[in-house]
């Protein structure tokens, strides 16, 4: 089932809300891949904190 900005996955409910959403748009991507669920939440946090390093130079 596809996340938004009111239903995602508890290990992201701490991270900063744009941080949140890029990592719930990269899950969805991944699960529309046929990623399976687990995993598409760690791959998707992982670049979402990439993606905040390299564009909004965040740690």
């Amino acid at each position: 089932m596809p996340w938004n900005s009111t239903y995602y996955p508890t290990s992201m409910k701490d991270l900063p809300q744009v941080l949140r959403a890029k990592a719930i748009e990269i899950a969805n991507a991944l699960l529309e891949e046929g990623m399976d669920e687990g995993k598409a939440i760690r791959v998707a946090i992982a670049k979402a904190r990439e993606w905040a390093r390299s564009h909004l130079g965040e740690s």
